[in-house]
């Protein structure tokens, strides 16, 4: 009897240790692949890190439609930032000509124009041609920005102030999110509008900031100093948007970005796209930091919205994020 308990024990012991055993190899095998999972990640990562950036380029270059993107940059005597800026867009695949918005009283100089043609030069990879050209505007007006460009050769432009750097393989990124819905608005710099409660009715707004799209994640704008749009809005804001918003944006030399906006809003009932990316801000700051910078912009949303009969904008929270460069969706 007690050699056949002692029997039983040992056989339990066995398949006890067996079991045991098993499950240490599984455990064992769980962690190496958890292990590999990981340095499959981060070379993935280093390779980003060291500049090796190839397989993303190539696989952007893919993917472009033939025309690529005009780049339709605004600036005001400040040709160190204009050629800085040049410099860097004219590396970025999709870039099919540069046409800079220029309001300045004297017209830009040969020595300029000559600088700026062999920095493009020097940056432009694989051979490619960017056409250069300067639109010259006699009156100074926010609203130049705007102005129709009949000889465009691509349906999309891409309209960025001279003080601002995103990296090429994020406005690549925003250019393929703007392919996907090409009568939308479609940039970096969010902001808001809400409807002002104290005032006890439906019809007066508030403009908000970064700080309210952030804390409420919560957008119905995209601001035009770095946004893609269809280059009809651009005849639509000259000729078809009421004269009205132009002379206003003329007089108080603001919101033309919110007037662009809310022409794009009404024209397509639907809301602009968000697209994450890194902002690398080069030059000095603007009227935003100026006092009274919200109440002139709350100003501005409420009277476009009397001048239209309706509020046009529409709120999203939606936030187009490249998975290529993102540890997090």
């Amino acid at each position: 009897m007690t050699m056949m308990r002692t029997s039983l024990f040992s056989h339990r012991t066995i398949r006890q240790g067996a079991i045991s055993a098993v499950g240490s190899v599984k455990i064992k095998l769980l962690l190496a692949c958890c292990i590999g999972l990981t340095l499959f990640v981060l070379a993935g990562r280093t390779a980003s890190f060291m500049g090796w950036k190839q397989h993303a380029a190539s696989l952007h270059r893919s993917s472009l439609p033939g025309k690529g993107y005009a780049l339709l940059i605004n600036t005001w005597k400040r040709n160190d930032l204009l050629k800085q800026s040049i410099s860097h867009y004219a590396s970025c695949p999709g870039l099919a000509s540069i046409h800079i918005v220029w309001s300045e009283p004297d017209p830009p100089s040969e020595s300029l124009l000559k600088v700026l043609n062999h920095i493009i030069q020097l940056n432009s990879k694989d051979g490619r041609e960017i056409e250069l050209k300067f639109d010259i505007n006699k009156e100074d007006s926010l609203n130049n920005r705007f102005k129709e460009i009949t000889d465009l050769k691509t349906d999309a432009v891409f309209s960025i102030d001279d003080d601002i750097i995103f990296p090429c393989t994020s406005v690549e990124f925003a250019f393929t999110v703007w392919q996907s819905a090409p009568d939308t608005m479609v940039g970096y710099v969010p902001r808001i509008h809400w409807v002002d409660k104290s005032k006890g009715n439906q019809d007066t707004y508030l403009y908000s900031g970064w700080w309210s799209v952030w804390r409420t994640g919560t957008y119905s704008m995209i601001l035009s100093k770095a946004a893609f749009f269809h280059k009809k809005y651009l005849s639509m804001y000259t000729y078809e948007m009421p004269s009205s918003i132009r002379e206003y944006v003329t007089k108080n030399r603001n919101c033309e970005d919110i007037a662009m906006s809310f022409l794009v809003a009404n024209a397509t009932g639907a809301p602009p796209i968000w697209v994450k990316g890194k902002i690398f801000e080069i030059g000095s700051t603007g009227i935003s930091s100026l006092g009274g910078h919200s109440e002139r912009r709350t100003h501005c949303v409420n009277w476009f919205a009397y001048e239209y009969g309706r509020m046009p904008l529409i709120s999203t929270s939606v936030k187009a994020v490249d998975s290529h460069s993102s540890w997090f969706w």
